[in-house]
């Protein structure tokens, strides 16, 4: 043969086509599926072009009046063309992979669907090349998948379990799902035999497909990711239900956790003559939040109930002797309780607390009163002692919440101790009572004991260090952090002498 008869030749040609389409779609382009979708495609439909411009139909049989040699060369030439016309169509059931990027949701279909494309490919190069019956073919496969079938029962239940969940789309990857049988976790992969959960303890939960189609199942993170909170509280039945409701409402107000819409509910779910139950339902941004939430909640719970004289109600158990423990009452002030609660009093003497307690003034505030303004330097120490305290700061034309005070909170510690300004607005979101401690009182107190500065220094240096990352941007509490210069701010504004403090 000459060389023009050679490079002319459809064997050689398709040969030559066939080894460059290999090797640049299985090796070249194997790493980019964008640019090897795009060869596939194109090589398909040069090796079409080739073989029907030399009269070689893929989906026919091949002419009788070939030689042997060329039949089998025809027949290589079919073969390579249907598979390549499945992976073309593998190629173009798996774009939407490419574009969306989650690779990991529709395996199992598409498994499903490349699996019926090679099939259909096998049974084509059967038909066309080999010029076999298939019909007799998959008849005859038939014995054989009745028996698979039944050998395989389980399995195929899982299979055929997995396609259903698949295209009814009860979950995705990533949601978070509770099965009847309490089993819960995040849905990290589903494949032919099983889905796979990672439950809270960092494990990883195998569930078989069969047995999750059966299960009655939670999806906790559909319709969105907000996630609804219940609790039971009780109370020993002294105070009208009126105002027990009132008392927590106040404590759902004070959260910083759940969110404001939907607004949370309070329900009383019984009276009796021992106690007044309620239900207290809410919502969080995120389940991770819940366990926060409901921590936050019963220590708001506890603190504004205490603030209120509001016994929690004994347990509805009671214990063998069938002897009734009575809620336990403190003959102390409500003044002295505030001040037994506050970490910046916790080393003083009951005696020296009790100076601090007669000099105490009360004050009441409305909703939306403002008890102090942002950068306003305050002459007292604020304690909350029922009613919630919103601390809002102003920077540009944002508004910032940095804190809400609860019972027990107080505020204006920065100012009467250290100099600075009130970082925000202070603002009653509700009907507020307050104690004050005014500076004067104060300064008596730290001239006769001038160690308190630096434990008081101590308490303020480790608040700021908490608070640290609301006031990045801000100057007005330079100095703080520092423990030495706050030391010295505190002396200097009491005019407590070195030589007083080593006394």
């Amino acid at each position: 043969m000459t060389f023009f008869e050679l490079i002319t030749d459809p064997i050689i040609q398709a040969g030559t086509l066939a080894a460059v389409g290999a090797f640049v779609s299985r090796v070249a382009l194997r790493n980019n599926p964008r640019l090897h979708l795009i060869f596939q495609v194109t090589f398909f439909i040069v090796l079409t072009t080739l073989l029907l411009y030399h009269g070689i139909v893929p989906y026919e049989a091949g002419p009788a009046t070939a030689s042997a040699v060329q039949q089998v060369f025809i027949g290589i030439a079919k073969v390579i063309w249907w598979i390549n016309a499945a992976w073309a169509l593998v190629g173009f059931a798996r774009v939407f992979l490419i574009f969306e990027r989650r690779p990991r949701e529709g395996r199992l279909i598409q498994d499903l669907v490349v699996g019926i494309i090679y099939l259909g490919a096998v049974l084509s190069v059967v038909a066309n090349v080999f010029s076999l019956p298939v019909g007799t073919l998959i008849a005859t496969s038939g014995v054989l998948a009745i028996i698979l079938g039944l050998a395989l029962q389980s399995t195929l239940s899982d299979v055929f379990s997995g396609i259903a969940l698949n295209l009814g789309r009860p979950y995705v990857i990533g949601d978070l799902i509770v099965l009847s049988d309490g089993t819960e976790g995040r849905v990290v992969e589903t494949n032919w035999r099983a889905t796979h959960l990672l439950n809270a303890k960092n494990d990883l939960v195998i569930v078989p497909n069969s047995d999750l189609a059966k299960a009655r199942l939670i999806n906790v993170s559909n319709p969105d990711r907000s996630h609804g909170v219940s609790l039971t509280v009780r109370f020993a039945a002294t105070t009208a239900p009126g105002a027990v409701v009132d008392i927590m409402r106040a404590v759902l107000l004070s959260s910083t956790t759940i969110l404001n819409v939907p607004e949370p509910s309070i329900q009383i779910k019984s009276l009796d003559g021992s106690a007044v139950e309620l239900e207290l339902s809410f919502r969080v941004a995120d389940i991770a939040l819940a366990g926060i939430a409901q921590n936050e909640i019963f220590d708001l719970i506890y603190r504004h109930s205490l603030a209120a004289g509001m016994p929690l109600a004994t347990p509805i158990v009671q214990p063998a002797s069938g002897a009734k423990t009575e809620p336990a009452t403190s003959s102390r002030s409500s003044q002295m309780r505030l001040l037994d609660a506050l970490p910046l009093f916790k080393t003083l003497t009951d005696d020296e607390k009790e100076v601090l307690a007669k000099s105490m003034s009360r004050r009441t505030f409305r909703k939306s009163d403002v008890i102090a303004e942002q950068g306003s330097e305050m002459k007292s120490l604020v304690i909350v002692r029922s009613g919630v305290l919103a601390v809002t700061r102003e920077e540009g034309h944002r508004q910032l919440q940095l804190a809400k005070l609860a019972p027990g909170d107080y505020f204006g510690e920065a100012s009467l101790l250290a100099g600075a300004g009130e970082p925000g607005t202070v603002r009653a979101l509700a009907s507020t009572v307050v104690y004050e401690i005014e500076k004067s009182t104060l300064a008596p107190l730290l001239h006769d004991r001038p160690s308190l500065v630096d434990e008081l220094s101590l308490i303020l240096c480790r608040r700021a260090e908490a608070e640290k990352h609301l006031f990045e941007n801000s100057t007005e509490i330079a100095g703080i952090h520092a423990m030495p210069g706050l030391v010295k701010k505190i002396r200097h504004l009491f005019e407590i002498s070195h030589v007083e403090r080593t006394q």
